[in-house]
């Protein structure tokens, strides 16, 4: 039998590369050495794509990727140089040049098939606030909130925003995912200061209303027909689930299936498959929704490459589901690859 060769993308040029290191290590050790072969890329974070490992086999325990604090130069390629026939991509990379519709767009350059989004939804996605925008007139629920642009007039973004909203206010960059760059402002003084933060990130921040809710996400899975799983919950030790408590401390733990309604968990999984949709998602995605204790549902955000570490939420949906991670992967490998097909047919 000849081995389906799984091209692993990693790394990147994003804030959240260290995660995307993680991630990478755990698909390299769960995919079935029985029917696939590895080859393995790293992208630095000035952007070099360096040939790293190959795996014909189950990696041992202590094998580690390259990363940034190991790299060797001297096994830099061009990034053209991944190109292989019949081969498919998993570009395990989050954040801005990693699922924003840029690394897609090169490997349809390239004519490889992909696992995830096409480079359309992907950067629709990638933007908070085009997301919201768009959400918003498929009849999705979301949570109120304002923007600034930079180059606007701050003066009036902070008045227009601490007249619609109400303290605490989440202050986000628009295309960054992670919880990287985002802020709680409890006051206008901490509200200009998460400004300027996620200024470091973006120049388009979404300012939206803080609520007491609970964290329920749900998994996306399929191309034309799409399927959901059970929703799950994020138990946080921390106040704020940002990054450091996210992928530092690992200050969280989940709760698959969450505690939350038959009828609740039924409208969040409809509302999750309407948005894949409605943004043009393939492949995967994880919806992310705030669930109130007066009963609101409003979707937080839909990921395009949700974490893949082995203690990501997403991987543990479909295992709740009965889909196991090795199989999970060769799933998204067959819709990658139906997915490339169609785009070539579309092409003729």
């Amino acid at each position: 039998m000849v081995k389906q060769t799984l091209v692993l993308l990693y790394g990147g040029r994003s804030a959240e590369r260290d995660v995307s290191v993680l991630s990478a290590q755990s698909v390299m050790r769960a995919v079935n050495y029985d029917k696939f072969q590895v080859k393995t890329y790293f992208i630095s974070h000035k952007g070099e794509f360096i040939k790293t490992q190959e795996f014909t086999n189950q990696p041992d325990e202590n094998e580690r990727l390259m990363t940034n604090q190991t790299i060797n130069l001297e096994q830099k390629v061009k990034p053209s140089d991944i190109y292989e026939d019949n081969a498919v991509v998993f570009p395990v990379l989050h954040g801005p040049m990693g699922e924003d519709g840029s690394i897609q767009g090169f490997l349809e350059i390239l004519g490889m098939p992909y696992v995830g989004t096409n480079v359309h939804a992907s950067s629709v996605a990638m933007d908070k606030i085009t997301t919201k925008q768009v959400l918003e007139s498929a009849g999705v629920p979301q949570v109120a909130y304002t923007v600034y642009i930079e180059g606007d007039d701050l003066e009036k973004a902070i008045a227009e925003s601490m007249a619609s909203l109400t303290f605490p206010i989440f202050v986000k960059p628009a295309n960054m995912g992670s919880s990287v760059g985002i802020s709680k402002a409890e006051d206008e003084g901490e509200l200009r200061e998460a400004i300027a933060e996620a200024l470091k990130f973006d120049s388009r921040i979404l300012i939206e209303q803080g609520l007491i809710a609970r964290e329920i996400e749900v998994g996306i899975l399929g191309n034309t027909d799409v399927k959901t799983t059970e929703p799950g919950e994020v138990v946080k030790d921390v106040a704020f689930y940002d990054y450091k408590a996210k992928y530092i401390d690992n200050k969280i733990t989940m709760a698959i299936p969450a505690a939350i309604p038959v009828e609740v968990m039924d409208q969040m999984r409809a509302y999750a498959a309407l948005a894949f949709k409605t943004l043009g998602g393939s492949g995967l995605s994880r919806c992310d929704f705030f669930y109130t204790e007066s009963g609101d549902i409003f979707l937080n955000e839909l990921n395009t490459m949700p974490g893949f570490t082995q203690w990501s939420m997403y991987p543990l949906l479909w295992e709740n589901m009965g889909l196991a991670y090795s199989d999970l992967i060769e799933e998204l490998v067959s819709l990658a690859q139906d997915m490339h097909h169609k785009r070539e047919r579309h092409l003729q």
